[in-house]
């Protein structure tokens, strides 16, 4: 345990505390000794008991507006995370969408390619039936045209 002299309302004060909180303190009792001070200052020497309760009313009252707000502040951070999990859902849920969408599209593209090769195997045998019955027809009629 360290030991600390605090000054306070003029009055110096021997306090104790653990090893490494010293500066701590310190802080702790200027604080509080302004708050004391500027309530002296301002409601006028209504008494030291009196006085202090009044600080140490102050002094509760901003901490439990400053537990209030981490309060809120927690409530809110819940809310946004809850808000990011949905979030994140969704940003997945649309990304397994998009990706089933993309295997529907490539057996598609495999099916209209397979369509396509079929139908041009048909047409080249369209067209060389086409020709041979053209060049078989030209034969003929030359041949015809000889004969006359």
């Amino acid at each position: 345990m360290a030991n600390v002299n605090i000054k306070f309302n003029g009055k110096e004060f021997l306090l104790s505390c653990d090893d490494g909180q010293e500066e701590h303190l310190e802080e702790l009792s200027a604080y509080l000794n302004d708050k004391f001070n500027n309530l002296k200052d301002s409601l006028g020497n209504i008494g030291e008991n009196k006085l202090m309760l009044i600080t140490s009313i102050k002094v509760m009252d901003e901490y439990f507006e400053t537990k209030k707000k981490v309060e809120e502040q927690r409530i809110g951070l819940k809310n946004i995370t809850e808000r990011f999990k949905e979030l994140k859902s969704l940003v997945y849920e649309y990304k397994n969408d998009k990706e089933r969408e993309i295997i529907n599209l490539k057996e598609d593209q495999e099916k209209v390619n397979s369509e396509i090769d079929s139908q041009k195997i048909t047409y080249e045998n369209l067209v060389d039936k086409a020709t041979s019955e053209i060049e078989s027809f030209i034969k003929k009629h030359a041949d015809d045209v000889k004969v006359q």
